[in-house]
């Protein structure tokens, strides 16, 4: 009888690590149930990462090549679509681990995804939201888009007169020291620049110092290594058609919403605040260059136009997901008028030939964009807040991280220039130069005459 008695105490007993290891097993279970993927992200991402590859390939390589001379638009063609096509395979093999490896360092993200090794169809990327996810896939396939148009910017600087062999070189060495370094350091949670201000980072939504300032600044370098082109200030070196450069603007604004509202990674109302800061920043932006035009010049011009609306876009690419619509409007039509300066003075008055404004209008865009953000994200001023304590803290931030990048960028390009100047040579003959890109180092000819 007292046996019996005790059975139900003993079985009890016995079960009680059973209930815990069930209790610990459905907490896991919980973990695991928490952390969803919603197809409508999916859907997104994927149509947003095909937007930024819109940009490039046509967008930008006809934006480029409306601007350069009828006799090398076909090169202009050419180095957009063979750069990003590089920079593709590169990420693949060592620049998604190099940019987020998950390497506790500072600076890079070290080896532990080489070949992407790791990854399958089932490995998941964190979003914005707690225990929200895309496939990892998706996210490496978007942030690649955003490493094949960087580099591809800076052919502007030295469109009409460098090496193809030579500008691909240069590419791949660019990539892989400058812009992967600062995408780890910005966007990546061990990121240098992530951690600024004791940890309250700087606020980049979508690229202002990894893709614009980093690629304006190494044109800068690039325009002054090289040198300017043959006959510059002399010859008639206008657009050859401004009606492609318009059609290759207009695709740049369209992808600029895979740019600027995928960076939300989420199809959410973060996304729609991105959205309409892009449009209308880029408004605003175009509006300010016809006006300045028209005081300056007497007339409003479409290249000018163009210009603002390039101006626009990259202002509002590292604020777009943080300021409001108003504040959108002031930054689109400051970075438009500083811009303009920059590209119709202070280009002219220190003589070097950016050919098609990559640090005019990308660089010093990018400056704007990137400082503007820190008080314009203020909630005073309509923004959803700053990571720092104040607008003037998270400013500061936003100078700190700017300065970085261009000295990041400027060393490493000027380095990289030299490096494949010795090797190979960057510039082609002056013979070829004055006969165009497009025959003598393609074969072919854009037009037939």
């Amino acid at each position: 009888m007292q046996l019996k008695k005790l059975l139900p105490s003993a079985a009890v007993a016995a079960m009680l690590p059973l209930a815990a290891l069930a209790q610990e097993a459905t907490e896991a279970a919980a973990e695991v149930v928490t952390e969803t993927m919603d197809k409508g992200d999916v859907a997104w991402m994927m149509t947003a990462t095909v937007l930024v590859l819109f940009m490039i390939v046509p967008g930008l390589a006809l934006f480029y090549g409306g601007l350069v001379r009828s006799k090398n638009m076909l090169s202009v063609l050419m180095q957009c679509t063979s750069i990003a096509a590089m920079v593709m395979v590169i990420w693949v093999l060592w620049g998604y681990s190099f940019a987020f490896g998950g390497s506790t360092s500072p600076y890079w993200g070290g080896f532990g995804k080489l070949f992407l090794g790791g990854v399958t169809a089932d490995s998941m990327a964190a979003t914005f939201t707690d225990g929200v996810v895309i496939p990892e896939f998706i996210f490496i396939a978007f942030q690649m888009t955003f490493a094949a148009i960087t580099p591809a910017l800076i052919v502007g600087a030295f469109a009409e007169r460098i090496k193809f062999g030579a500008m691909m070189l240069f590419m791949a060495l660019w990539v892989t020291l400058v812009y992967f370094p600062i995408a780890h350091m910005v966007w990546d949670g061990s990121g240098l620049i992530f951690n600024l201000g004791g940890g309250t980072g700087a606020i980049d939504f979508a690229g202002g110092t990894v893709v614009h300032i980093n690629a304006g600044i190494a044109a800068l370098v690039a325009a002054l290594v090289i040198g300017p082109r043959v006959g510059f200030k002399k010859d008639n070196m206008a657009p050859h058609s401004m009606t492609l450069t318009l059609v290759g603007a207009g695709m740049l604004w369209v992808g600029w919403f895979g740019f600027n509202a995928g960076s939300n990674l989420e199809a959410n109302g973060g996304a729609g605040l991105a959205m309409i800061n892009t449009f209308i920043a880029t408004a605003a932006a175009i509006l300010a260059w016809n006006i300045v035009e028209k005081i300056t010049r007497k007339h409003s011009s479409m290249l000018g136009a163009a210009s603002g609306m390039i101006a626009g876009l990259v202002a509002i690419t590292p604020a777009c997901g943080t300021i409001g619509p108003m504040g959108a409007i002031v930054l689109g039509a400051a970075a438009s008028v500083i811009c303009y300066f920059f590209v119709a003075v202070v280009k002219t008055k220190m003589g070097y030939d950016d050919s098609l404004d990559v640090f005019g209008i990308h660089g010093i865009g990018g400056i704007v964009g990137a400082i503007g953000t820190g008080f314009l994200s203020a909630e005073a001023f309509g923004g959803v807040g700053t990571l720092a304590d104040t607008a003037a803290a998270q400013t500061w931030i936003q100078i700190q991280a700017v300065a970085i990048t261009i000295v990041w960028s400027g060393v490493v390009s000027f380095i990289l220039l030299k490096v494949v100047d010795m090797v190979m040579g960057l510039r082609v003959s002056t013979d070829d130069e004055r006969q165009g890109l497009d025959l003598t180092s393609h074969g072919e000819s854009a037009y037939n005459h």
